[in-house]
């Protein structure tokens, strides 16, 4: 693979730092064991919210009044978008029964979990899609409860369109908590009497530190990192158009890598000279948290073929992958390590995690290699059963008793024995192991 970087990184992307792990683990330990009264103290400590926890219905009713009626139009657009997608993923997926032999007959069944408990963001922005990403996905999956939880503030509630997002979503209940005590809340089943199956949604360092340390005792959607973006472009690529695209990306946090392959060194030095320009007319906190990625964790490889910046797509395997390029058929075809792949230059991440449909909370630091996104299948328990016949026992128990004797597992065996000696008690069968010396 035959590639040099015109702009390479000065930081590394972090694991997860001790001290953030220390903090999180002692905020869970103490609200497990202090209950509802601990997680009311870490929301008036951490976010000065000391008042209701459980949404009551005018909160919603008061969101809906003062929301503008085109703001609630393209909520309601994304909501249709991101529910259609979500509907044909779980349809794709099918319950069967079949007889693998005479008298044995195996299936699978699609369970829903009982409960999803959906982080929400608050801080700076509004993030009324993520809501839309979680609970509606939750929803259409067929979980019976879906409790959402997104922080409240001192001198206003929940945002509006965040609760108006929750509300058409359909989520059953929501708390007014944030952080680690919003996860600790959902697992543990702190005011709704329903503990998480499974904590889904994007946050902080802090909020993904405590999806880590609780998974195994819930289920998580991915061990999240900070927001990451790939262009793939050649020498058809509009610079001006690829700098906006990193610098959209950049101002998710000084934390969040922003990269570029390309073939063209024309285009690369072009965006390369393009960006702090980009960057410098963005509102005074999204400049600064652009500037920081892009001058930490900014870089613009240049590759020889497109097969090498293919390599290098699978390699980062990024969170967003746009693809700027000849052939879009080509790169949809040979790409395989990616959260969300966006094929031409007509479209653009800002699209997915806004309303296009395909969901936008998606696997970081190269955990596209084993897992896809957040989808409606996430929330669905992939259950298989089996029965069988004493013909097909007849079949089968001697292969399991050999094969549990090979492996050293004797209680195993003698549980096929026992069933082939009650069914067919006049027959003998080859239950041991043979010619076999390891």
């Amino acid at each position: 693979m035959a590639v040099r970087f015109l702009k390479q990184a000065e930081k590394s992307s972090a694991a997860v730092d001790a001290t953030v792990s220390a903090t999180v683990s002692e905020i869970l330990s103490q609200i497990e064991g202090g209950g509802e009264a601990k997680t009311r103290d870490y929301a008036k400590r951490i976010d000065n919210w000391s008042g209701e926890i459980v949404v009551p219905p005018e909160w919603f009713r008061d969101a809906e009044v003062r929301l503008p009626e085109t703001v609630k139009d393209d909520i309601g657009y994304a909501h249709a978008k991101i529910r259609d997608f979500a509907t044909l993923q779980r349809d794709s997926q099918h319950e069967f029964e079949t007889p693998l032999a005479d008298g044995l007959v195996t299936g699978q069944r699609l369970i829903p979990m009982t409960t999803a408990g959906c982080y929400i963001p608050g801080g700076r922005y509004a993030h009324a899609a993520s809501a839309i990403m979680s609970v509606c996905t939750a929803k259409v999956a067929g979980v019976k409860n879906v409790i959402a939880a997104s922080p409240a503030k001192k001198d206003d509630r929940i945002h509006p369109a965040i609760l108006y997002a929750m509300q058409i979503s359909g989520a059953d209940q929501v708390l007014a908590l944030g952080g680690v005590q919003a996860i600790a809340a959902l697992t543990y089943g702190h005011f709704t009497g329903h503990p998480a199956d499974i904590v889904v949604g994007p946050g902080n360092s802090y909020v993904a530190e405590a999806k880590r340390l609780l998974f195994g005792r819930i289920g998580i959607d991915v061990f999240a990192g900070p927001t990451e973006s790939m262009v793939a472009a050649d020498d058809t690529a509009d610079p001006k158009i690829v700098a906006a695209d990193l610098a959209g990306q950049a101002e998710h946090g000084p934390d969040s890598p922003v990269w570029l392959v390309t073939t063209s060194a024309e285009l690369g030095n072009a965006v390369i000279e393009l960006i702090p320009g980009v960057i410098d007319a963005l509102p005074s906190l999204a400049k600064a948290s652009a500037e920081a990625a892009w001058r930490d964790f900014g870089e613009v490889m240049l590759a020889d073929t497109r097969e090498d910046m293919r390599e290098v797509c699978d390699a980062y395997a990024p969170e967003h992958l746009q693809i700027q390029a000849r052939d879009l058929d080509w790169w949809l075809a040979h790409l395989r390590n990616y959260g969300s792949l966006f094929l031409g230059e007509e479209t653009t991440v800002a699209f997915g995690d806004k309303c296009a449909g395909p969901n936008h909370i998606l696997p970081t630091r190269g955990a596209g290699r084993y897992s896809g996104g957040l989808n409606a299948q996430k929330f669905v328990k992939v259950l298989t059963y089996q029965r069988m016949t004493r013909e097909a026992t007849h079949q089968v128990a001697p292969v399991a008793s050999r094969i549990s004797r090979l492996e050293g597992m004797e209680g195993h065996a003698m549980t096929g024995d026992i069933r082939l000696a009650k069914y067919f008690p006049n027959e003998n069968f080859r239950l041991e192991v043979k010619d076999f010396n390891p």
